[in-house]
């Protein structure tokens, strides 16, 4: 199956609020995640909240940072 994102929104706290095209839908958080050269510039808020789609249906930020669909939708079947 292939899992396509078609809304994200970041919220307070390193949180991301995701919806999938199957309607799926559920919280991230990657608090614990903003480690590394890609993802440790995400702890700053301003850029943390420009995340976008692109036209894949992958969450990503203006530095290249990305996050498989595939394993986003699977964090969020095992928090339901």
């Amino acid at each position: 199956m292939a899992y396509k994102v078609t809304y994200v929104e970041a919220l307070c706290d390193y949180r991301l609020r995701v919806v999938f095209a199957d309607g799926s839908s559920g919280v991230v958080s990657l608090k614990d995640r903003l480690f590394g050269p890609v993802f440790e510039p995400l702890r700053d808020p301003v850029l943390f909240f420009l995340v976008t789609i692109d036209e894949f249906g992958v969450v990503c930020w203006p530095n290249g940072a990305d996050l498989a669909p595939d394993a986003l939708y699977k964090q969020i079947e095992k928090a339901a």
